[in-house]
């Protein structure tokens, strides 16, 4: 597994190939939840099938969550210590997707400094199924997270675990041109 990695103003931005729920050298992962927390399908089905039912069970006191909201649980039988719950935008259904897709980024890094949380792991919310274009969103969180570096003091590692080829693609191609 090829990690491509780029340090900017002090926090180390990393774009892998992999399973979101195989993290185990990152402190908290971010799920792309639903509304109501639960299993589903995509990144959600992996991380509650990797957690286990003591995932969902406590799950269900925080739901349902709006779209841009997050909300933190522990790792369960993960190897994580923490998940980042956060509901993206559907693509042309959520109105001011853009903002809502922003807020998730926004909102699981304050939970993670919250909680003082060293490294986080992101997958690509809300480009499977809530159909989100992928190169748009690879914008919105790059220039999200760029943004709230400058204020983040416990989080030093943001790892993008993208589980398409063309995904990481992108991904890559974005860190690579970031500029500070």
């Amino acid at each position: 597994m090829s990690i491509m990695k780029k340090t900017i103003s002090g926090v180390t931005y990393e774009c892998i190939k992999g399973d979101i729920a195989s993290q185990s050298d990152i402190t908290a992962i971010v799920n792309a939840a639903n509304a109501q927390l639960r299993m589903g399908g995509g990144v959600a089905g992996a991380i509650h099938r990797a957690a286990g039912p003591g995932l969902e069970e406590e799950c269900r006191f925080l739901a349902p969550i709006k779209p841009g909201e997050a909300v933190i649980t522990g790792g369960h039988n993960l190897p994580n210590r923490y998940v980042i719950h956060c509901l993206g935008p559907i693509f042309g259904v959520d109105k001011l997707e853009d903002k809502l897709l922003a807020n998730c980024y926004c909102n699981a890094l304050k939970l993670a400094e919250q909680y003082k949380i060293d490294s986080i792991a992101f997958p690509a919310i809300s480009t499977g199924a809530f159909g989100y274009p992928v190169v748009e969103a690879t914008e919105i969180a790059f220039s999200t997270i760029i943004e709230l570096v400058p204020k983040l003091r416990s989080v030093k590692r943001i790892r993008f675990v993208l589980y398409i080829e063309r995904d990481l693609d992108i991904y890559e191609k974005r860190l690579s041109g970031v500029i500070i």
